[in-house]
């Protein structure tokens, strides 16, 4: 694997907390093999499968080839390659044998070899067509899901150049010209400049670029995806946290090429005019949940022992600590001399919203005095806190979004029966009173309404309705005084560019209807608003995780 004739190590018969594991992978040190079970085999039964594995540590000690988005699909794909041509060699399988594109074939018991294949590396997959867009959240950013678009060009060039030519073309494209962060289209010129170097024909060097061209590895591809964002911050490579924006700034966490280095809060201006700057000291802990209100930038940085809350002034200054706990907390949001924040309950599971006082540095609890089960998705603007709330009652659990005045103390629980409600969505303040998402059928696929309201409780308002036209599958919002936008996410079983997250923008009062808010066909998340129309968040169309901004909705797509 090294090129120094060392030990492989194989770990097999894995199985899971006593269960079936149907999977196999490269630890960066060993191969590890499922026992399998549930209708498969162990997984170390298949050759194509034991070679992928062992190539997966070729790669790591020439290319390196880093396993996040494109770069990881050229490693998959590159494991494929050499796992099915090392099965073939071994089990003496013609290229012309209909199953030899397949990988992982011969792992059922039961299920023929078309229906158990992991992969097929003859199943035209294209950039065009197939191009998955997802984020650092699934799947690495899509290193399976689109692996066989680089790995069914080599197979095509193996295919139509002979097996011999074609496997020395992709390996010293994989130990000479591949670098680790290359994409597809990089992948191309280094394949294409291994069979330069080892003398391919004229003839042969046409075979090496149609197979790439017809699988839409060409120049400028992603142009074809819809993109129509600016990038603020390019491979932010972050999963399970989000971005903050407010008066023209935004805060957001990033990490390093493969999303495994410790997160640190970076800001800077939502035009893009300057260079991003770093907010949160270099600890070697998790700083995420980062949130500005143009002023003030606020996280929660994860240590080895204890979480706390910071807050730091855009202007320059310290750092400060302003809160802290031993239990997992999420979304601390700031705005003038307030941040907010949800703290996971270790006995009930539940959450109950926290808020802390920059200038006196009292914390404490909304729901203190009324014992609710839970409260959760706080947002807050000009001392007014908003939340969902769950509480019991004789007859069963009740729903309902809160307003916390932090000035007089009182609590107003927003219009919409509370035993009629079914779930409660995130919320958000600003000069035209309280937003939500509010959830009465459950039996609708998991769309819901938006619901405006003063934040007294007066002039209730439906934005957009919970079933019929214009309805969403709202999962999330973020709100300015200008617009709102709704994250729509439809019920999904399966990773796929049509049910990913998309951002759909609507005026407070619900003229006009939902818009969208950028065309690209990819992963759309965590969006957060900041003036006017213009939103941020964090996007996947093509296969990274970028920081990215629109000042106004595309509209119709």
């Amino acid at each position: 694997m090294d090129g120094k004739g060392g030990f492989v190590n194989s770990l097999v018969g894995v199985v899971n907390n006593g269960r079936p594991f149907n999977n196999a992978f490269w630890d960066g040190q060993k191969m590890v093999y499922g026992q399998g079970g549930d209708g498969y085999h162990t997984f170390s039964a298949d050759t194509d499968v034991v070679g992928h594995e062992m190539t997966h540590g070729v790669v790591e000690h020439s290319a390196n080839l880093v396993y996040v988005g494109q770069s990881g699909a050229i490693n998959e794909a590159v494991a494929d390659y050499f796992g099915n041509a090392i099965d073939l060699e071994a089990n003496g399988v013609s290229m012309d044998d209909p199953d030899a594109a397949l990988l992982g074939e011969d792992l059922c018991t039961a299920m023929a070899p078309r229906e158990c294949a992991l992969r097929d590396l003859d199943d035209g997959a294209t950039t065009q067509d197939d191009f998955v867009g997802v984020t650092l959240r699934g799947d690495n950013g899509g290193v399976h899901l689109n692996s066989t678009i680089f790995s069914g060009a080599l197979w095509d060039i193996r295919q139509n150049l002979g097996a011999d030519l074609a496997d020395r073309i992709v390996y010293r494209a994989l130990t000479a010209y591949m670098t680790p962060l290359d994409g597809f289209t990089d992948g191309r010129a280094a394949v294409t400049a291994a069979a330069r170097e080892l003398g391919a024909t004229k003839a042969q060097m046409a075979v090496v670029e149609d197979a790439f061209t017809e699988h839409g590895i060409i120049d400028g591809w992603e142009k074809g995806l819809g993109i129509d964002a600016d990038t603020l911050i390019p491979d932010v490579n972050i999963t399970g946290t989000g971005v903050g924006a407010g008066k023209g700034w935004y805060a957001v966490s990033r990490s390093g090429a493969d999303g495994s280095e410790p997160y640190s809060v970076w800001a800077g201006r939502t035009d893009g005019k300057g260079a991003p700057q770093l907010v949160s000291g270099n600890t070697g802990n998790y700083a995420v949940y980062a949130d500005t209100d143009g002023t003030t930038v606020a996280w929660a940085e994860y240590g080895p022992q204890s979480i706390a809350i910071k807050v730091r002034p855009l202007a320059g200054g310290l750092e400060r600590t302003v809160g802290a706990s031993g239990t997992a907390l999420t979304s601390p949001a700031v705005d003038g001399d307030h941040v907010v924040y949800s703290l996971i309950d270790p006995y009930t599971g539940g959450e109950h919203v926290a808020s802390i006082d920059l200038r006196s540095g009292s914390t404490g609890f909304v729901d203190n005095a009324d014992h609710a089960l839970s409260t959760a998705l706080p947002s807050v603007r000009n001392g007014k806190i908003a939340y969902a709330r769950m509480w019991p009652e004789r007859d069963g659990y009740r729903l309902g979004a809160e307003v916390f005045d932090t000035a007089t103390g009182t609590k107003t629980l927003l219009p919409g029966d509370p035993a009629e409600t079914m779930g409660v969505g995130q919320t958000a303040v600003t000069d035209d009173g309280v937003l939500w998402l509010r959830d009465v059928d459950i039996q609708d696929g998991g769309k819901a309404s938006l619901e405006r309201v003063n934040t007294d409780g007066s002039n209730p308002v439906t934005v957009l309705p919970e079933a019929g036209e214009g309805s969403l599958y709202g999962y999330s919002l973020t709100a300015s005084d200008d617009a709102v936008t709704v994250v729509s996410m439809p019920p999904a079983t399966s990773w796929s560019n049509a049910t990913f997250p998309k951002l759909f923008q609507v005026a407070p009062d619900g003229k006009g209807g939902p818009k969208r808010v950028s065309c690209g066909r990819g992963d759309q998340i965590f969006p957060a608003a900041d003036t006017g129309k213009r939103v941020l968040w964090l996007d996947g169309t093509t296969g990274a995780t970028h920081l990215v901004t629109r000042a106004r909705p595309a509209g119709t797509c």
